[in-house]
């Protein structure tokens, strides 16, 4: 039950129409030419430092990875990647206080695990952001002045049931009973399963409720600031529902453990407004984020959703900003079927899954195998096959026949003969060896760098991987069909078409590992390595595949062959 001291005056209606509807001063179309321009804000969400993390926060760190990595190769601007911990609030508290600690030790230490697993998977970020940090609670404490300033904060009585575990109240339709393990009866989060608590406090209410039509007005204006589509459904779902004010702050006698509210020493910051103000604290708001803001986009899991798609950009519009650019949302990793919990024991550990797969094998794994619109699964025979069959075999077994020297004695990119393969297939009097299969997997790699930056934008990383194989599986097909071995070199007919042959596989080669940079990097280095294709050369602006073919001058043609590294991905074992 909510008792109002404050009621909404006619001068906060008004002043919410000049903060977001149009013609009044809007936030919208301002800092066009931020969106327009080349500067872009890539995150992750800020990882609650609760507990040490597990593959689901390295699938969201790996995703942004990925992004941020294929935006630098394509050579498209200036670009900032952000990630961090969130590492206050009442969970927290608890937490440490459990395990005989200080809050403070206790999130030093579980943000340098993050930051570990981090750097050991290869992420690139360019900004680790701890909400502890100086810089972020100036941020926060003025983000909070101005909501105070503007009107939307107000004082109330407040009481419903609260679910420590999410750090947020809940209504009662959101909740519901269900007996514990031992059989005793408890009230838990209906979507969640976390147990809630019913608590009464006075607490500073944020006016939620009247950012309705603002967000429904920002989504059908902006039909892909929520993608994959589900997911914007979901929200325009939410936003037909009542929409109650928001509880942003809590009574400090209860939670010590974040930034006070600013000239009220008996209240706390409510931990979401806190931690979603990292996205402005990292481009240096309230001085210089206008440089980057609102060319943003956050990639978060679906039970963050709402926390991002409603409450942050209601916000962002009541201090006068406009909301993030783009909203990319993922779902959850289950473990052979089971939601991963503690309780059960089948927590995944990302860094004993590094070492079972490696870094890029595992990387791969998840790139491949997750599907942003639904929850899937890992276990362990599921992850050895793939990395087996498609990195090991397809892909490292491709590479290591055309550059062994028993086929490529000279070891080096050799010749190709448009005699051989022409690029009319039925020109008269051909004297060409190419079978159609042959011209449609070069049409199929020449058109592959287009449709994988397709599937980036699009926010489908796994179909971009699955274009790839897919492609790889042609050429070995295309390798095994003309079986170059087979041929005679004293013949300088059939050696001709067998440097032909190696000329196109290891220009399929150059493409993909190319455009596995940004998914599996240090795969992608050994194979261009051993290409003997250079650091300038990598760039995915301008591939150029097999200007020979179209009679062009290929830099690589005759070149050597970089050096042997062995095996680019040996076989894993599978588990006895």
């Amino acid at each position: 039950m909510l008792l109002l001291l404050l009621l909404r005056s006619h001068a906060a209606r008004r002043l919410l129409r000049a903060a977001v509807l149009p013609g009044k001063g809007s936030w919208r179309g301002c800092h066009a030419s931020d969106r327009n321009g080349r500067r872009r804000l890539l995150t992750t969400p800020i990882f609650y430092a609760n507990g040490p993390p597990h593959i689901g926060h390295l699938y969201s760190a790996l995703l942004a990875d990925a992004l941020h990595r294929h935006r630098e190769l394509q050579g498209r601007g200036r670009g900032r990647f952000t990630t961090g911990t969130d590492e206050h609030g009442l969970k927290i508290q608890m937490t440490a206080a459990a395990a005989g600690s200080s809050p403070e030790l206790f999130c030093n230490r579980i943000s340098t695990k993050f930051q570990e697993l981090f750097t050991q998977a290869g992420i690139s970020y360019t900004d680790f952001i701890r909400t502890t940090e100086p810089r972020h609670k100036r941020a926060v404490e003025h983000f909070w002045a101005a909501l105070q300033d503007q009107g939307w904060l107000y004082q109330a009585h407040y009481e419903g049931w609260y679910c420590t575990a999410e750090e947020t109240f809940l209504a009662a339709s959101q909740v519901t009973e269900q007996p514990d393990a031992q059989g005793h009866r408890h009230m838990v989060s209906l979507e969640s399963g976390h147990q809630v608590h019913w608590t009464k406090e006075e607490n500073f209410m944020f006016k939620l409720s009247e950012f309705r039509e603002p967000l429904l007005r920002w989504l059908q204006d902006s039909k892909a600031a929520i993608t994959p589509e589900p997911f914007h459904q979901q929200v325009l779902h939410w936003l037909e529902q009542d929409l109650p004010d928001l509880s942003v702050s809590r009574d400090r006698k209860r939670l010590q453990w974040g930034i006070p509210v600013p000239h009220d020493s008996t209240q706390t910051i409510y931990v979401w407004v806190d931690a979603l103000v990292n996205y402005l604290t990292v481009v240096g708001y309230p001085d210089t984020h206008h440089t980057w803001w609102p060319s943003a986009t956050h990639i978060v899991g679906k039970d963050i959703l709402k926390f991002h798609a409603i409450y942050w950009p209601a916000l962002l519009m009541a201090v006068g900003l406009e909301p993030p650019e783009k909203i990319l949302v993922h779902s959850h990793w289950t473990v052979q079927g089971q939601k991963m919990s503690k309780t059960l024991g089948n927590v995944v550990d990302p860094q004993a899954c590094f070492q079972r797969y490696s870094v890029d094998g595992f990387r791969y794994f998840l790139l491949r195998q997750g599907v942003p619109e639904r929850d899937c699964d890992y276990y362990d025979e599921k992850a050895v096959n793939l990395v087996n069959s498609e990195l090991a075999d397809a892909l490292g077994g491709l590479l290591n026949r055309c550059t062994a020297p028993s086929l490529n004695p000279s070891r080096s990119y050799p010749g190709f003969s448009e005699a051989c393969f022409p690029q009319v297939m039925d020109a008269p009097n051909r004297r060409g060896k190419a079978l159609a299969e042959d011209y449609k997997l070069v049409s199929s790699v020449k058109d592959l760098p287009a449709h994988v930056s397709d599937c980036f934008e699009r926010f489908q990383i796994y179909k971009a991987l699955e274009s790839i194989l897919d492609c790889v599986r042609q050429t070995n097909g295309f390798l095994q069909r003309h079986a170059p071995w087979k041929l005679r070199r004293e013949d300088p007919e059939q050696r001709q078409w067998q440097d032909t042959i190696l000329h196109v596989t290891l220009e399929c080669l150059r493409i993909y590992g190319s455009l596995l940079q940004p998914m599996i990097p240090d795969t992608a280095d050994k194979i261009l390595t051993r290409l003997g294709v250079s650091p300038t050369e990598r760039s995915l602006s301008n591939l150029n595949f097999l200007p020979r073919y179209y009679g062009e001058r290929s830099p690589f043609e005759g070149r050597r062959l970089g050096p042997d590294a062995g095996l680019l991905f040996p076989k894993l074992e599978k588990s006895k």
